[in-house]
């Protein structure tokens, strides 16, 4: 006589890497969520403690029942609208590794043109200054100074918590000698003319537009980091002044806007003064960056 109990009923669910990938993918895809195959594969690595090289090389691999019931749960988390870096805590990032928590904005790909932009604008080998105002997990910051090693940066954020994170990834990333933080309100307490590069990804979501926003967002992201108030700019027009103020002359900016926003924000760098402004688009062809320079 066979005894029941919880270890038989593990094993008798216990499947392969290849079997089990495919049936998350294919719940996911029933529930309507993007990038099933790609969500699917991400949580599988990390329940598992594979990479994808495994699931290629050894498909038919069978998960332990601890790798299985951690797995069930993450798909679970997912069809429930929460996104894969918040269940997992971290997101790849330009060429880095960033640890998440509730209290800082995923980082998207169409914030790498910000960086992009930032890099172009300072070659290898040049040292300068930057400020990222609304640091947030430090995706930027962290992205370029990991670029430029002859950059020394600072982070400012409203919020403690974001700057803990900022701080705990900057160490992971063996920044911290070159990257320090602050808590203040975008530029509050900076020096005039002190940094040859300011950046920014601000709240741009409408207020009434947030809570039309995939669940992903309006429900895991913080507020803080996305309402930009009743028409999406309020942050630009703190932001303008206080980047001609702490902008060396020649000094350049580079901020992420909302792809319908780029030319209102581009109209108030001009009105401030500001020169060589351009629009520069995302990977989605859509406007997504200003940049200029401050008059000499």
């Amino acid at each position: 006589m066979v005894a029941s109990g919880p270890q038989n009923r593990h094993v008798a669910r216990m499947t392969t890497l290849v079997k089990t990938w495919k049936a998350a993918q294919e719940r996911l895809k029933t529930a309507g969520i993007d990038s099933p195959a790609i969500d699917a594969r991400l949580l599988l690595e990390a329940a598992a403690d594979i990479n994808r090289l495994d699931i290629l090389n050894d498909p038919y691999r069978e998960l332990t029942p601890e790798q299985l019931e951690r797995y069930d749960g993450w798909i679970q988390r997912r069809l429930n609208r929460e996104p894969v870096a918040r269940i997992l805590g971290r997101k790849a990032f330009w060429k880095i590794l960033l640890n998440l928590t509730p209290d800082v904005l995923i980082p998207r790909p169409d914030t790498e043109t910000v960086v992009e932009t930032a890099l172009a604008a300072f070659p290898e080998g040049m040292s300068f200054n930057m400020v990222d105002m609304g640091v947030g997990s430090g995706a930027i910051l962290l992205s370029v100074l990991a670029e430029r090693p002859g950059a020394r940066g600072l982070g400012t954020d409203i919020s403690e918590e974001a700057l803990a994170v900022a701080r705990d990834n900057a160490a992971n990333l063996g920044l911290s000698d070159r990257a320090a933080f602050l808590r203040t309100g975008w530029a509050d307490g900076l020096a005039d003319a002190s940094f040859d590069l300011v950046t920014s990804n601000p709240p741009y979501i409408r207020s009434e537009e947030i809570t039309g926003l995939d669940p992903e967002v309006h429900l895991h992201d913080p507020h803080l980091a996305l309402d930009g108030g009743t028409d999406g700019l309020d942050a630009y027009r703190a932001l303008v002044p206080e980047t001609l103020r702490i902008l060396k002359p020649l000094g350049i900016f580079v901020v992420e806007t909302g792809w319908d926003q780029a030319e209102q924000v581009k109209a108030l760098f001009s009105e401030a003064g500001f020169e060589r402004l351009a629009i520069i688009q995302d990977l989605g062809a859509r406007d997504r960056v200003v940049t200029g320079t401050r008059p000499a």
